[in-house]
């Protein structure tokens, strides 16, 4: 596919995600969740992997926006026939089923559309068994069934449906592609006023919630809006992304799959609802960790499945050409495996921002994060992947030592958290607390070039670094951090935006996003308020004209680029305009 990123926008149920292009091509579908098989996979491939068009016959001129406060979109086509408006959404669930809704209105004049539906299962490979019906199809593949209902004549193709229509000023079809389960009842048909009325209310009360004074409140509502769109209705869990194996850079091999839960996310998250004041997304996102950690917070790992499962094999999918031929396609995540000893800091970090905001503390939650310092204190001292998950040898990464010492820490000073803990065993962490802050100190610094580096014996920089503060492991105001961020904003900075790591390659990998908002976050303690909104503005400037950002952006291209939305970008940005806009709750609680 060639569609840039920027073109797409995001529709949800709160349990699954579709990306529609501008051009009017649902592209990118997983059924009955968000880390199902895709059935519509042209995103990662050709039309014939899987899509949904309906457009005018004769492209025009395409403009687009979310209804007020809703993920709800809608896009206006003119052409020479006339004007065409196609509204795109999915209301949240009620018996199970789910369904992407499809209105087409005419505006003006009398416009040829054409509609060319494929459903191809198993990552755009197999198409569904079809039949024809009334209104349209019912097909049926596996456990899946997809019910077609148009308001026009189309024909069933093998696994989809094709056609052409008229729509006139005034005149209003709907078209709507329902999933269920193939060993039951089809659901019934969708009552499509009701159901968008329905939506219209859900998105406007749960935005509605948010009264946080800030100077950007268009762009902080509508990351908020899209990250409860990447919150999993019935577990809580928030995906980092609903996509998979959008490349960090256009042609290489670094394409991952997102559709998954990190822990490592987890201060992050809990931070930011808690600031923006959704307190019971907050509890609920606390819940989903300690389902997930259960009873063996030795074996943690740092990613899962939506509903806390463990097992996310990664595989490659062949029969895909890639994003823009950005191969290979990979769906699971290898990186599930890894040995991330910031992890248990973040966890534990996470607990702590959560009681400190009043959520209450369980016996369990105790346990855990008991459990949990137990075993930083055991393993401290081992190399790791880092926070950006190298697949390389491990190594002694400088902010997972500082997280190890967070976590620590949190444990620490929180009586909330190490309830009745032993008084010599509170002794003991406070003794390696102190021996760690020490380690990373002398050996995580490097005095020559005035700044912390990647790992033990570097002398490479890495945008992970601009935690160090924020996490309140030194003040923003010592010597080893201005000189940290000194360099950081010298060698990692490229046209107002970081990378995370220095240029390498002939095509090296974007800026990322995140980043960029952690460096406004730090000028912020520095005092450097100006400088701090031009960073974070910075940020805003490439999101696309829905407000929606992927994880990185590429600089030489001019565009966005890695899975998207990315759920990382829109939280750093919401904590950031939050921060520079007023006194929040700090991240970690530092």
């Amino acid at each position: 596919m060639t569609t840039r990123l920027e073109d797409y926008g995001m529709i949800g149920d709160g349990q699954t995600a579709a990306l529609v292009s501008r051009q009017g091509s649902v592209d990118w579908l997983c059924w009955p969740r968000f880390d199902s098989d895709a059935c519509l996979a042209a995103l990662l491939g050709r039309p014939k992997n899987g899509r949904w068009l309906i457009a005018p016959v004769q492209p025009g001129k395409a403009t687009r926006r979310y209804q007020d406060d809703t993920l709800i979109l809608e896009t206006e086509h003119t052409t020479d026939d006339g004007v065409v408006r196609v509204v795109d959404f999915m209301p949240q669930r009620k018996d199970g089923s789910s369904v992407l809704i499809r209105q087409v209105t005419g505006l003006s004049g009398r416009v040829p559309m054409i509609l060319d539906l494929s459903l191809r299962f198993d990552y755009g490979k197999i198409p569904p068994w079809t039949e024809s019906t009334d209104d349209g199809f019912v097909a049926r593949i596996g456990p899946d069934l997809v019910l077609l209902r148009a308001e026009t004549r189309v024909e069933v193709t093998q696994g989809g449906a094709c056609g052409e229509f008229i729509v006139a000023q005034g005149e209003c079809l709907t078209f709507t592609l329902q999933h269920g389960s193939s060993c039951t009842r089809p659901p019934p048909p969708v009552d499509v006023v009701a159901a968008l009325h329905a939506t219209q209310r859900y998105w406007r009360d749960w935005i509605g919630r948010f009264d946080r004074p800030t100077h950007w409140p268009d762009a902080v509502r509508r990351s908020l809006i899209t990250l409860r769109a990447l919150i999993h209705e019935p577990s809580g869990g928030l995906v980092a992304a609903p996509t998979t194996s959008l490349p960090e850079k256009l042609g290489g091999s670094d394409n991952w799959d997102y559709r998954y839960t990190w822990l490592r996310d987890a201060t992050f998250t809990i931070s930011a609802l808690l600031n923006a004041g959704y307190h019971e997304e907050a509890e609920r996102w606390r819940e989903w960790i300690l389902r997930a950690v259960a009873g063996t917070p030795s074996e943690l790992r740092i990613l899962y499945r939506v509903d806390g499962g463990r097992h996310v094999n990664e595989w490659t999918v062949d029969w895909l050409d890639g994003y823009r031929w950005s191969r290979p396609v990979r769906i699971g995540n290898a990186a599930a495996a890894q040995r991330q000893i910031d992890v248990l800091g973040e966890v534990i970090d996470t607990l702590g921002v959560a009681a400190e905001a009043g959520v209450p503390v369980s016996a369990q939650e105790q346990a855990v994060a008991h459990a949990i310092a137990e075993r930083i204190a055991g393993i401290w001292r081992e190399g790791g992947r880092g926070v950006w998950e190298s697949r390389g040898e491990p190594k002694q990464y400088t902010y997972s030592k500082v997280m190890a010492w967070v976590g620590l820490d949190r444990f620490i000073r929180n009586e909330k958290l190490h309830g009745d803990a032993d008084t010599s065993m509170l002794r003991k962490l406070t003794h390696l607390r102190e021996e760690i802050h020490r380690e990373v100190c002398d050996e995580g610094f490097h005095p020559r070039l005035g700044s912390f580096v990647q790992h033990y014996g570097a002398q490479t920089l890495d945008a992970s670094l601009l935690l160090i503060p924020l996490v309140g492991f030194l003040p923003a105001d010592d010597p080893r951090i201005a000189g940290t961020i000194a360099a950081i904003e010298r060698e990692l900075m490229e046209d107002g935006l970081v990378r995370r790591k220095p240029p390498s390659g002939a095509v090296p990998e974007g800026a990322f996003l995140a980043c960029s908002c952690w460096l406004a976050d730090c000028r912020q303690m520095q005092g450097r308020h100006e400088e701090a909104c031009e960073a974070l503005e910075r940020v805003l400037s490439v999101r696309n004209d829905l407000g929606l950002l992927s994880e990185e952006y590429d600089l030489g291209a001019g565009q966005l680029a890695g899975n998207f939305p990315q759920a990382l970008s829109h939280l750093a940005l919401v904590t950031s305009a939050l921060g520079l806009s007023g006194k929040v709750l700090q991240r970690g609680g530092a």
